[in-house]
């Protein structure tokens, strides 16, 4: 004789299974989706992405920072010194200006003082023209904050006569938030020091 009871537990065996394959069903969507996530994150962070010119992006790979740092250090420390020693009357208030963002206070004072020894005023009185020949750096990335020593080869044109000097010059380096276009590198100079200063003889006939 047939009860209504075995419908009864057929109905809750369906029930169970229906609810089994729903959880195990998404648990899996769950690892897949954590899965996802990961693996993107990690693309994500070894990527940068642009938009070309008909709107479809274009992943750049990144080099790791530590491979790119000693490049845009060097790089920083070119564009100040050239900034900072590369002036004449027509230019050295734009040029300042701008070295003036890759450093901190250290660079703020040494300008001022310069100011206040009348440097800049004899640029203009006199129309010298102030023109870097070469940079050499030198820098240590091993430690923070980066320690490094520069060589900045320059000349002095005074009209008939024309001197050129080595300056030495160290300080330390570190990180910063950047600012495009004043900072573009992200790096600021601070200990600012001018070492030494000797004039060169015979530079051009050394170079040749």
């Amino acid at each position: 004789m047939k009860t209504p009871y075995k419908n009864i537990y057929n109905i809750l065996k369906l029930n169970r299974f229906i609810v089994l394959a729903v959880v195990i069903g998404a648990v899996l969507t769950c690892i897949v989706s954590v899965v996802l996530v990961v693996k993107l994150h990690k693309e994500t962070v070894n990527n940068a992405f642009v938009v070309n010119t008909d709107g479809s992006v274009i992943p750049l790979k990144l080099v790791s920072q530590q491979e790119n740092l000693e490049v845009e250090a060097l790089a920083h420390l070119e564009l100040f010194h050239t900034y900072f020693y590369h002036i004449d009357a027509t230019n050295y208030e734009k040029h300042l200006e701008k070295a003036l963002w890759l450093g901190n206070s250290s660079i703020d004072a040494l300008y001022r003082q310069k100011k206040a020894d009348g440097v800049y005023n004899r640029i203009l009185q006199y129309s010298l023209l102030q023109r870097v020949l070469s940079i050499d750096s030198k820098i240590d990335i091993q430690a923070k904050p980066y320690r490094f020593e520069t060589k900045t080869i320059f000349e002095i044109n005074r009209g008939s006569v024309v001197d050129t000097y080595e300056l030495t010059t160290t300080g330390n380096l570190i990180h910063v938030e950047r600012n495009f276009p004043k900072n573009t590198h992200g790096l600021l100079i601070t200990n600012f020091f001018e070492n030494t200063l000797r004039k060169l003889k015979d530079y051009e006939n050394r170079k040749k």
